[in-house]
């Protein structure tokens, strides 16, 4: 009877919880809905925000293109002492040219020629291209405002303004930085790009015929306060 006891006495008793401590539990059916259905929000802005920064990248991108292919044909013209023709978009080689390693000028194209002085036109050689992305064209979009860049008008492409019978898609630099026509013109203009529908890719550069010079503006606003800004 005593051995019984002892071996009663000397078995271990399960610790007690502490007072208020309740036994833990996992999440309820309610509570994972909630946690899902707050992640797929969070996804969907952070979706949101990426593809707009990825728009506004691929315009910065197709912008400094044009703007990169005049302001290199005004330094090739001057540091090599050449003619240098920029064209933009479909049917703007040179009159008789080759078409070259590129191919023909296309919609969404900007082609540089070399045209050495004293030789016809037709011996004007393509030495480079670039292509817009495909969702930036050549354009002008509805809700533009009416003041529009150095007062350059709102034709997408339309440079050797003020000259009859002008070639509108095309910028001829010359070895003093001018930009001129391929008739010896002086060739002042402007041109547009931006994405279908979306007023804020709107973009545009206006040059200046007797220095050459080249000026960046982007569209700012909507609707009334709509305005042209130097970028």
């Amino acid at each position: 009877m005593m051995m019984d006891k002892q071996c009663a006495s000397s078995k271990p008793s399960l610790p007690k919880s502490p007072a208020g401590v309740h036994a833990t539990r996992g999440f309820s059916l309610v509570e994972m809905l909630i946690v899902i259905s707050v992640s797929m929000i969070l996804a969907g802005i952070i979706f949101i925000s990426y593809q707009t920064a990825i728009k506004s990248i691929r315009t910065s991108n197709a912008f400094n293109a044009v703007l990169q292919q005049i302001r290199t044909a005004r330094e090739n013209a001057i540091e090599k002492r050449e003619q240098y023709i920029v064209c933009f978009g479909s049917g703007s080689a040179p009159t008789g040219a080759p078409t070259g390693t590129y191919g023909a000028p296309d919609a969404q194209s900007i082609q540089i020629y070399e045209w050495p002085a004293g030789a016809s036109l037709s011996t004007a050689v393509q030495i480079s291209s670039v292509e817009l992305p495909q969702d930036i064209s050549f354009q002008t979009l509805t809700g533009y405002p009416a003041a529009t860049p150095d007062g350059f008008g709102t034709t997408a492409i339309n440079f050797d303004q003020g000259i009859a019978g002008g070639i509108t898609n095309q910028i001829m630099f010359i070895p003093d930085g001018s930009a001129r026509d391929t008739n010896g013109n002086l060739n002042s203009g402007i041109i547009y790009l931006a994405r279908s529908g979306d007023l804020t890719s709107g973009r545009a550069i206006t040059l200046f015929g007797g220095s050459g010079a080249s000026r960046g503006w982007r569209l700012t606003g909507t609707g009334a306060t709509a305005k042209w800004v130097v970028q």
